[in-house]
């Protein structure tokens, strides 16, 4: 029985994953694309798109990472995002080595700006500057421009948690039990 237990939670598992990377495959909408076209890729919203789809996965990975209940979550999308871009019908088959590629220098760069951030430097802009250089803007930017790119980094985290919490659950402690003291050695 045990055997058929791990199968079907695997299994389960797997659904949740498999559900949390469909909404982060979601197409950037329109309004986003239209303004880091004009704003960061000159008029390019292939490029922009791209930049958009490449933000949502790479925070929705690093979300699962982060704000999972299970340490395993991140593993199961990590394995669900590369599987679908293997098989990803708006990257040409003799491309995905370098969408892969682009993905993962996009990963690093966004998990840069959340530890700037969490570790209380003043870096919330941060995301948004890498949103911006990765759609091209070298130029000195200003900081409306930076804060605009940052709040679309923020939504899209939002959403990320949005999504984890809706395919993976919430953590739903007692109400006479605060959450520090379900750390061991904290009574």
């Amino acid at each position: 029985m045990a055997r058929w237990s791990d199968w079907f939670s695997g299994r389960a598992s797997d659904a949740r994953a498999a559900a949390y990377v469909a909404a982060l495959r979601e197409e950037p909408p329109s309004q986003d694309v239209e303004w880091l076209a004009t704003h960061g890729t000159n008029g390019d919203t292939d490029h922009a798109r791209w930049e958009l789809r490449y933000l949502r996965r790479a925070v929705g990975l690093l979300v699962a990472q982060h704000d999972a209940l299970d340490d395993r979550t991140a593993s199961l999308v990590a394995s669900e995002l590369s599987r679908t871009l293997a098989h990803d019908p708006h990257v040409d088959a003799g491309k995905r080595r370098v969408a892969e590629q682009q993905f993962n220098a996009r990963l690093r760069a966004y998990g840069e700006a959340l530890r700037r951030r969490e570790a209380g430097q003043g870096a919330s802009t941060y995301g948004g500057r890498t949103l911006l250089e990765f759609a091209g803007r070298r130029d000195p930017l200003s900081s409306d421009l930076v804060e605009q790119a940052s709040d679309v980094v923020a939504r899209y985290r939002a959403d990320a948690n949005r999504a984890l919490r809706a395919h993976f659950g919430v953590a739903e402690l007692p109400e006479d039990v605060a959450p520090s003291a379900l750390r061991p050695g904290q009574r």
